[in-house]
Formats: C-alpha cells, sequence, structure tokens
C-alpha cells in the first residue's frame, strides 16, 4: 500500500532543493500549452462571433448570384418573396478601371452598384459617417479607403468610371462579409444602382455577377424558401446560400486555419515534453545515490518511482498553469495578428473549456515523457548506495518500457488528430513529428559515438577537453540537438515554402515577359487599344479572343439529363455549370503539353469541329479523345469533338484556356479580346493605362507588378500568423537550451574546479566551453536545416505541386544563425563559472 503522506512530503523536500531546475522545464511546458490554449479560446470567439452575427455577416437572410441577368422564372421567385411581405435589393459587382482625373492615377476596382434598401441586417459604416443612406441622392461614389490611397485622392474628388463622373462622397470603413483580404485584391467601389447605366460599362463580355439580397418576412424560413426554390434556382444555374450556411463556410474555414496553427502550438508542446523528458532524465542520473539510500531504507520500488513520477506530474501542473495564465494574453493578441482574415469584430472571453484542456495536456505531456527515464530507477538496487561509481543500474526493454513508448507515440498521434482539420492530416503531422524527432535523436547518438570512436588526440587541448564534453556522463548534446534543430526545421520548413511560393508569383518584367494585362476590349476597339499599346511596348502586343460559352450536351446528353441521373458516377458540378471562356488559335503556347491526341496540323479531318482540352477539366467532365461536347454560343449550338488533351502550367504567365477551338469556328461568334504587352516598368505603364481608360472607358487594364505586390502582401500577412505561433516553439526551444545549460550547471561546477586547480586559465576554461556549444550548435543546425529542406521539397513538390527552388542563401544562415544563437545561450548560461575561484566553488557545491 502506497504511503502518500509519505510520498508527498519526500517529492516537496526534493523539489524544494531543485526548483530551479524544475520551473525552467515548466516553462517549456507551459509554452506549448499557452500556445493551445490561446488558439482553442481563440476559436471559440470566432464561432460565437460568427453564430451572433450571421445574418449581420451577409447582411440578408438569403443570397443569390449568377453570371447573366436574371430570366422571367427567377424573377418570378423574387416576386412572390416581396409578395410573401419580404424584401429584395439587387447588387451588380463588375471590375472596372477607376480614373482620378485631379491626379491622373488609374486603379482596377471591383464596383457595386447597389439598389434596394441592402444592407438588411448589420449597418455600413462611413467616413464621414451616415453618407450610405444618401448615395442614392446624386452621382456620388463611396471607396474603400485604399482606393483613396492608389488614387492620391481625397472626399469631395471626382472619381471616373466608364462614361460617368461621380464625386467621392466619403470611405466605407466595414461592410457585410468585408474582410482584408478580398480588399487588397480588389478594393471595393460603392454607386446606386440608377448610374450603373451611365457608366457605359454593362457591355458584351463584361464579367459581372448579379447579386439578390432577400429578407424573407420570417426569416427562420430561409432554409424551407431554398428547399421549395433550389431546383428552379439550379436549373436557371443561380447560386444560392442562407445566412446560416453562410456561417457553416466561414466557420469551416477559420476552423481550419485556427487547428493548422494549433498544430504549430503543439509543436511547441511536444517539445516541452522532450525537455521533461531529458529534464528527468538528467535528475534521475544525479539522483541514483539518493534513490539507493531510500531503498536502503525500506522504501519500496513504486514507492520510490511514485516520488520523483509526483515531481514530473507538479512540473507538468506548474508550467500548465503559467501557460494557460499566458495563452490568455495571448487570446486577445490574437484578433490584431489575423486583422487581415476577419470579417467581424471578435471579442476575447475566457472559456472554461480550453483552460481544463491545456491544464490537462500540460499536466499529461510531462507525466507521459517522463515515464521512459523514471522507469530507470527500477533498476536502482540498495547496494549501489556503495557502489555506483561502479556497478550502474542496467537497462533492460521490458512490457513496461515498451509501453512507454507506445503511450508515447499515441499521445503525440492523438493530439496531432485532434489539433488537425482532418484525420489524414493529423495522422501526417504525427508521423513528421516522429520521423524528425527519431533523425535529430539519431544524429546525437552518431554524434557521441562518431567523437567517442575517432577523438582527435592530436588536437590543441582546448578543443580536446570540449569535444570529450559531448559524450561525457550527464551531457547535454541529446536536449540541445533537439531543440535547436526542432526549432531550425520548423522555421526552415516554412520559410523555404513561403520563398517557393512567392518565387511562382513573382512575374519577371524584364526579357521577354509582358507585364500589362488589357481585358474587356471590344472588336471595334482592337486596333485602337493595339495602338496605344503598341506605341509605349518594346515589342508587339498579343491579342486573343474570348467567347463565352456554356455546355449544352455531352455524347448527345443533355446537362441537365446527366446531373438527374444516379446510376453512374456524375462529373464535377462546377465543370458542368461554370460559364467557360474559350479561344481559337492553331498554336501550342508555351505553357501547354500536348499529352494525348494531336493538334490541328496533325490530327486527321473530322466531321465536326474539333477542340483541345485540359487534362484536368477532361478528368472532372469524365470526357476524353473522342467524346463530343455540345456549346450554348449565346443561343447558338455548336457541336464538337475532342481530338487533343493538354497539360497547362497555370502558374506561368500566358493567356491560359481549358479549351481551345480549331480556327474557323468561332469567327463569327460574339466575343471579347485580351492583351499582353511588355512595356517598360514604372511611368510608362501608368501612362499606357491612363491613355487606354480615357479613350476606352470600359476597358481594364492590370499592372502585373501590382498583382505581385498584393499577393505578396496577402502570402505575408498569411506568414506573419503562422511564424507568430512558430516562434512558441522557437521560445521553447530555447527553454530547453537554457534547461540543458541549468540541468548540467553542478557538473560543470565540479569539472570547473578540477580544471582551476590544475591550472587552467579563464581564457581556456571559457574556449573549452565555447568548443563544445560550437559543435552542439554546428550538428543542430545542418540536422535541422536538412530536415527542413526536405519538408519544405514535400510541401512545395506535393502538396503545392510547385517546382521547387532551394535558397541557399537563407539555408546558409539558418546554419549560423543557429550555431550562433547556441554558443551565445550556453557561454551565457554558464557565465557565472569560469570566474569564481575553485574553494568558493567546493564551497557552493557541499551546501
Amino acid at each position: 500500500m502506497i504511503d502518500w503522506t509519505f510520498l508527498v512530503r519526500m517529492a516537496r523536500r526534493d523539489i524544494r532543493a531543485s526548483w530551479r531546475q524544475i520551473m525552467v522545464y515548466a516553462g517549456a511546458i507551459s509554452l506549448g500549452v499557452a500556445a493551445l490554449v490561446a488558439i482553442s479560446s481563440f476559436r471559440g470567439d470566432v464561432t460565437a462571433a460568427l453564430h451572433r452575427e450571421s445574418r449581420a455577416l451577409l447582411g440578408a437572410d438569403v443570397e443569390m448570384w449568377g453570371r447573366n441577368p436574371y430570366g422571367d422564372s427567377v424573377l418570378a421567385i423574387l416576386d412572390s418573396v416581396r409578395a410573401g411581405g419580404g424584401d429584395v435589393s439587387f447588387v451588380t459587382s463588375f471590375a472596372s478601371m477607376a480614373y482620378a482625373p485631379r491626379t491622373g492615377f488609374t486603379r482596377l476596382v471591383e464596383v457595386r452598384a447597389v439598389d434596394g434598401g441592402f444592407p438588411f441586417y448589420g449597418a455600413i459604416s462611413t467616413e464621414p459617417e451616415g453618407r450610405w443612406h444618401a448615395l442614392a441622392e446624386a452621382p456620388r461614389v463611396l471607396v474603400d479607403p485604399s482606393v483613396l490611397i492608389y488614387l492620391d485622392a481625397a472626399v469631395g474628388d471626382t472619381m471616373r468610371l466608364g462614361d460617368a463622373a461621380f464625386v467621392i462622397d466619403g470611405s466605407v470603413t466595414q461592410a457585410p462579409g468585408q474582410m482584408g483580404i478580398r480588399a487588397a485584391i480588389g478594393p471595393r467601389v460603392y454607386i446606386s444602382a440608377a448610374y450603373l447605366e451611365a457608366t457605359n460599362l454593362m457591355r458584351f463580355g463584361s464579367l459581372a455577377r448579379y447579386t439578390a439580397m432577400l429578407k424573407l418576412e420570417d426569416a427562420a424560413n430561409a432554409e424551407r424558401f431554398v428547399r421549395l426554390n433550389g431546383p428552379a434556382l439550379d436549373a436557371a444555374r443561380i447560386g444560392y446560400a442562407t445566412a446560416s450556411e453562410r456561417e457553416q463556410d466561414l466557420r469551416s474555414w477559420f476552423d481550419t486555419l485556427t487547428r493548422f496553427l494549433g498544430l504549430l502550438g503543439l509543436t511547441a508542446l511536444l517539445l516541452g515534453g522532450l525537455a521533461t523528458g531529458s529534464a528527468v532524465h538528467v535528475f534521475v542520473r544525479r539522483k541514483l545515490t539518493t534513490v539507493a539510500i531510500l531503498r536502503c531504507i525500506g522504501a519500496r520500488q513504486h514507492t520510490v518511482f511514485g516520488i520523483y513520477l509526483l515531481q514530473a506530474a507538479l512540473m507538468g501542473v506548474s508550467g500548465a498553469v503559467l501557460g494557460v495564465s499566458l495563452g490568455l494574453l495571448v487570446q486577445r493578441m490574437l484578433p490584431s495578428v489575423l486583422a487581415d482574415f476577419l470579417p467581424l469584430a471578435v471579442t476575447p472571453s475566457i472559456q472554461l473549456g480550453p483552460i481544463v484542456s491545456g491544464l490537462g495536456i500540460g499536466t499529461w505531456i510531462a507525466v507521459v515523457f517522463a515515464l521512459l527515464p523514471l522507469l530507470e530507477i527500477r533498476e536502482v538496487a540498495p547496494l549501489q548506495a556503495l557502489r555506483h561509481s561502479v556497478d550502474p543500474p542496467r537497462r533492460r526493454y521490458d512490457w513496461m518500457t515498451i509501453g512507454a513508448h507506445g503511450l508515447i507515440l499515441a499521445t503525440v498521434t492523438g493530439l496531432s488528430m485532434s489539433q488537425a482539420p482532418r484525420v489524414d492530416a493529423g495522422l501526417a503531422f504525427a508521423g513528421a513529428i516522429v520521423i524528425t524527432t527519431i533523425a535529430l535523436w539519431a544524429t546525437a547518438r552518431t554524434l557521441r559515438g562518431t567523437v567517442r570512436r575517432f577523438f582527435p588526440h592530436r588536437a590543441p587541448y582546448v578543443m580536446r577537453q570540449g569535444l570529450a564534453n559531448l559524450y561525457r556522463p550527464q551531457n547535454q548534446t541529446m536536449p540541445v540537438i533537439l531543440a535547436v534543430g526542432f526549432g531550425i526545421f520548423l522555421l526552415g520548413t516554412l520559410h523555404i515554402v513561403q520563398r517557393n511560393i512567392l518565387d511562382q508569383l513573382a512575374f519577371e518584367t524584364g526579357g521577354d515577359q509582358p507585364n500589362l494585362v488589357v481585358f474587356d476590349i471590344q472588336p471595334d476597339q482592337v486596333d485602337g487599344v493595339r495602338s496605344i499599346v503598341t506605341a509605349a511596348s518594346t515589342a508587339p502586343p498579343s491579342i486573343t479572343p474570348i467567347v463565352p460559352a456554356r455546355l449544352a450536351q455531352i455524347n448527345g446528353r443533355s446537362i441537365a439529363e446527366i446531373v438527374d441521373d444516379s446510376s453512374e458516377p456524375m462529373p464535377q458540378r462546377w465543370a458542368l455549370r461554370r460559364e467557360y471562356r474559350n479561344t481559337y488559335r492553331d498554336t501550342l503556347v508555351d505553357s501547354e503539353e500536348l499529352l494525348e491526341g494531336a493538334w490541328w496540323d496533325a490530327a486527321p479531318p473530322a466531321d465536326l469541329p474539333r477542340i483541345s482540352i485540359e487534362e484536368e477539366v477532361a478528368a472532372d467532365l469524365r470526357v476524353g479523345l473522342g467524346d463530343r461536347i455540345a456549346w450554348d454560343v449565346q443561343g447558338v449550338l455548336i457541336e464538337t469533338v475532342i481530338t487533343s488533351v493538354r497539360r497547362v502550367d497555370w502558374a506561368r504567365f500566358e493567356l491560359n484556356f481549358f479549351v481551345v477551338f480549331e480556327p474557323g469556328v468561332l469567327e463569327s461568334a460574339p466575343m471579347t479580346f485580351v492583351a499582353l504587352a511588355q512595356v517598360p516598368p514604372g511611368t510608362a505603364v501608368a501612362t499606357t493605362q491612363r491613355d487606354i481608360v480615357r479613350r476606352y472607358a470600359n476597358v481594364a487594364t492590370i499592372d502585373v507588378s501590382t498583382i505581385q505586390a498584393t499577393l505578396r502582401r496577402l502570402l505575408r500577412s498569411v506568414s506573419v500568423a503562422i511564424q507568430f505561433m512558430a516562434l512558441f516553439s522557437i521560445a521553447c526551444g530555447i527553454v530547453v537550451l537554457l534547461g540543458a545549460v541549468a540541468t548540467t550547471r553542478l557538473q560543470r561546477l565540479r569539472e570547473s574546479v578540477l580544471l582551476k586547480t590544475l591550472g587552467a586559465r579563464i581564457p581556456q576554461v571559457r574556449s573549452i566551453l565555447a568548443v563544445e556549444y560550437i559543435a552542439l550548435g554546428l550538428l543542430a543546425s545542418v540536422s535541422g536545416t536538412a530536415l527542413a529542406v526536405v519538408g519544405g521539397w514535400g510541401a512545395v513538390t506535393l502538396l503545392f505541386e510547385l517546382p521547387f527552388r532551394l535558397p541557399t542563401a537563407a539555408v546558409a544562415g539558418w546554419i549560423v544563425a543557429g550555431t550562433v544563437a547556441t554558443t551565445l545561450v550556453g557561454l551565457v548560461g554558464n557565465r557565472g563559472l569560469v570566474r569564481r575561484p575553485p574553494l568558493a566553488i567546493l564551497r557552493a557545491i557541499t551546501e
């Protein structure tokens, strides 16, 4: 029977003598707990805010949208809403160029022409206040604040949209569903629908989105409305969503984001667990004599085991309590860190669930990772109180040891799956953690064995002594390599992925690469646009026709028939319902590769017009060579046959299309044109955009450098959020490193006494420490960097399916930085040892 009073009393006394080391490793646990508590609490805050503001986020009970003006069947549904006591508001959205005559600047914007009482829920905040309801009183415009910056304009200035002039009446600071990311890609400009026709922008081929916002007499009937009218809306190719569905979509998106960030916090927590195990291992080694004495006076194995297991649990509880407190502070910082991704205000609140979970997980991690080193206590015999230096305990691998390993693996897997957005992602993350740990552990073991076997006996004394420290009793090789290697692996992988994505988004503007896109060109405007662009460009522009069309039949079966047929696998719905923007040409472009079939000049003649289809769309439509597709081209049915399948490199800056027709088929169809041109960057691009907008107000232009800057800014916003959580792992690694130094401080005190007694000078002692930490830091950094390269390569090539490029300068920087940081932390942690006289150190040890 366990004497709990004796067990608690002994554990308390032992903690009193080593509370500093325990608090250091409790700090490692606390950082991981803080990350998990902060993320879990923030997830709960977002969920509560979304549920509370679901209708205000949408601004209505139901949203309907399509790419064409509504037909009679859809208008009849809207009339029935009004007849039932509801209300309808229309919003027409499209891309256009905004031009400020006073400054001469232009900017591609998203125009939103609003008609009706939108928003029905929530409010649109403006600066100056109250300008939204005055929008329809005159030709006025309200803009996102960024538009004023882009155009160097101010409230009261004139802005031209197409052929109409508007007065900038203010800026919109908050609107339903508005997110920082969307505003960065296409800043919004709001006008009244009464002035839309005056802009003369809604021409053939314009990419407009026609949205109807519905307020029902009874908001609870939204789901019933969708059930009753869904088939008719599907037939008319109209999308729809209720406020609750929009809430669910946003909740799912934020849940995925926060769970991914939670995995980074879990990494810090597991690193803290490894630190705990390492600390207990060294701690047990130092307490072997104490354990043997306890056995001599009659303490049973399970009693002694319980004393130190209780200490590990108290370490976990202390770290968890500290982590919960820190996590609640971090929770209040996350809304500002993730501001670009939040469409609504999130109010931090204290939630019991994440707090209890953090306390439990922190304590459990400390106990589980302490089990393996604590099992060594079973091997300590009473006689070892006298013979500990001669007869060390033997390690054995029995069912308890195997069970402890299995428990650690199950804990890592279970926590990974609980934090990951999907089960497979959790398993993959757990596998990566295990592989990384094994690789770093093997590296540390190999280092110790290699140095011992191939010791440089002819090296200078300082180097020999420093390298010997790597395999001496109570060495810190394992915890240092795990801590530093894990930190570099995590940040290195994130940096490699970020750099490779940015490299793909960085379109080159030099050489023969185009940097200006001109679209929505009408047939009678092609010559004029070509003359303007040619005057400024360094090479003739490439002008390509675009013909919008929809699928009508596949192999003689209508799209409605295919959708209703459940007897066989159905093609992807998006591929059946979308509007395709096709082209025709006689050659392949550089971004295309022919996979099956032959191009027009090598393909045999066919009874039907020939088309080439992109491989992924072909797979989604479940079609291939020889299959027939009928297209609805502005009411005209054109039947075609697939004679080739292409692979398209969408990352390359080319005019890429899902479907390409052979020449001689679409030339008489209604079409618009898009042009790519290479214009000297800077003033020439801005001047060309201004000249095109002045002459053809409906034509839109994009400076590729603007897209590049926007995407870089968005990716950096994501990176800031990820790196914010990754810093917990880095901080945890530093704590582990400090803990390793603190845990072996007594051993260092003894070594310092011996070295200085034998005549070693202070610079020599300091140099010995420097050699040891340089070796540790160098190997840990190289190992972590190698793992980061492998992890980054896997993420870039397998997850993002992009070509991999190694940032060699950054790789070298990580190795140098990791080595320097390890050396500095080690020297600072031992700074008090080298200057103290041997007698003072002996007194400190005996005390």
